[in-house]
């Protein structure tokens, strides 16, 4: 058994990605990538050892505190938030942006994995999660073949 994601990406504030594209223009005017940011979400790796399942999900820039982990039932559910307001004063002008952005990406889990063993880090822009197998699910993925 596998992994599933259960969300993609999904609208924010009403638009598809697609038109993250659209707004590239207004980044490069603003010097900013505020409209990318909020219309994006990060990239998760999902791979499995003999013991585990380990996922990785790419969100640089945040830290430990913009993550929410939280596991109902067999649904896993990877949740992050950051809120910047940047301001910029000169003789001649005054500029002040606030952006938020925010993601939510949610994983159906095998019957296997020990929810209560579950481990998360922080690290490098990459959030890493170990998803440890029950006993008898290791011990069922390992099989000696004979050679008749």
């Amino acid at each position: 058994m596998s992994i599933r994601t259960l969300s993609t990406r999904k609208p924010v504030f009403g638009l598809t990605p697609a038109f993250g594209d659209f707004f590239s223009p207004l980044n490069e005017w603003f010097n900013d990538d505020a409209f990318s940011k909020s219309l994006t979400m990060p990239n998760v790796n999902i791979s499995e050892d003999k013991s585990s399942y380990n996922l990785e999900v790419a969100a640089p820039g945040l830290h430990k505190k913009d993550f929410k982990i939280d596991v109902n039932g067999n649904v896993l559910t990877i949740s992050g938030e950051k809120e910047e307001n940047k301001e910029e004063k000169k003789e001649t002008y005054s500029r002040k942006e606030y952006n938020y952005s925010s993601f939510s990406r949610s994983f159906t889990l095998p019957e296997e994995v020990e929810h209560d063993k579950i481990e998360a880090t922080y690290d490098g822009g990459i959030l890493k999660l170990s998803l440890p197998k029950n006993e008898k699910a290791v011990q069922k993925n390992h099989k000696v073949v004979t050679i008749k």
